[in-house]
């Protein structure tokens, strides 16, 4: 039951002060009801929008998933009330499918994570205890050359918590190590030690780096000086996720241009190619999104044969079915024949691979200089 908010004595609209004669203003179409309401009306206002909402809601995601071009046809035929709009819609679900995805872990950052509990767990049996416990707010260094490691050896030695025998073993395993991580920084075939021998060789030395080599050169050594090598990957793969949105929004006019090239122009318009786009993409993102957690719900049985199997199978259905859909899709919006739907679907998947490949190829290298 709708509950309709009272209407105002005074018959000027509010916004355009036009006569109102009924309810709605002829002249701009806003409502002339009273402007301060109870917290009542409010409520019922706010469940209605929402049942509303919902209802448009999970009307579009059922014909999104199950219906191919029919959101794209019902909306360019002008039956847009029931239905999300594109652009909300796309903005929805790649909000949603980012910021969950991020909350979940990777796997190359839980294998990462496995491995530094293993190196720490070897490391405990060569160091004791009171070595690890040790703060280093507490450890005076009195010398630039000696690393913070070997100022703790050395405040446990002084306190006669380390004999001078276990003192020397562990100084030497502190040594080698630290020397194992000293690896000087290598790209075009050239080695550099420092930020500061790179800038001298390319203002003085007589083989320079173009300046486009020598500016990502600079870049990545700085990533590499900032962040230990255990660090580099997780800082990566985190700017990855980030700049994916990025990716798939600049490379959607993209996908719509090759659209427009393989159609008819006189009978389609960019505009329409475009929102087909939106559908598209808002559909390979649902469907990432469902098949995340669904794996991620699969393993939560335990990592066996079974759960592997499943894995393996979503992982060989899901392009598959990115390939049968955007058929499908092409085939009822564009109502082209079987034959031809086919060839044009398979050259555009081909070109639109290739060239989604240089666009990821560009976010991740921009990634990777842009770690913090």
């Amino acid at each position: 039951m709708s509950h309709k908010s009272p209407l105002r004595e005074d018959k000027t609209c509010l916004n355009c002060n036009h006569v109102v004669a009924n309810r709605f203003c002829p002249n701009c179409g806003q409502e002339n009801t009273e402007s301060r309401k109870t917290f009542y009306h409010l409520f019922v206002h706010f469940f209605e929008d929402l049942t509303h909402y919902e209802n448009a809601f999970w009307k579009t995601i059922k014909n999104l998933l199950l219906r191919p071009a029919s959101l794209t046809k019902e909306y360019l035929s002008g039956k847009r009330l029931s239905y999300l709009a594109p652009i909300r819609l796309y903005i929805f679900i790649s909000f949603v499918t980012f910021f969950l995805i991020s909350l979940l872990p990777s796997d190359i950052e839980e294998e990462i994570k496995a491995e530094e509990a293993k190196t720490e767990k070897k490391q405990s049996k060569t160091t004791s205890v009171g070595l690890l416990k040790i703060k280093e707010s507490e450890v005076k260094e009195d010398s630039v050359d000696v690393s913070p490691q070997e100022l703790k050896l050395k405040s446990l030695l002084n306190e006669g918590k380390l004999s001078k025998k276990e003192y020397d073993t562990l100084l030497d395993y502190t040594q080698k190590s630290e020397d194992k991580q000293k690896v000087d920084f290598a790209f075009g075939g050239k080695t550099y030690k420092s930020i500061k021998q790179m800038d001298s060789l390319q203002k003085f030395g007589k083989d320079k780096l173009n300046p486009v080599s020598y500016w990502l050169a600079r870049k990545l050594m700085k990533v590499s000086q900032k962040k230990e090598n255990d660090e580099i990957i997780p800082a990566f793969i985190e700017s990855f996720k980030h700049n994916i949105p990025k990716a798939l929004f600049v490379y959607m006019p993209l996908f719509a241009f090759l659209l427009w090239l393989f159609h008819d122009k006189k009978k389609w318009y960019y505009f329409d190619h475009g929102i087909f786009t939106l559908h598209y993409f808002s559909f390979m993102l649902l469907i990432i999104l469902i098949s995340t957690f669904l794996i991620r719900f699969i393993y939560l049985f335990g990592e066996n044969g079974v759960t592997e199997t499943i894995d393996f199978i979503l992982n060989l259905i899901i392009p598959i079915w990115f390939i049968f859909y955007f058929y499908r899709a092409s085939k009822n919006f564009y109502q082209g024949t079987r034959i031809t739907s086919f060839i044009k679907s398979s050259l555009l998947l081909f070109l639109n691979t290739i060239l989604m490949f240089f666009v990821l190829l560009f976010f991740i290298i921009y990634s990777f200089i842009t770690i913090h």
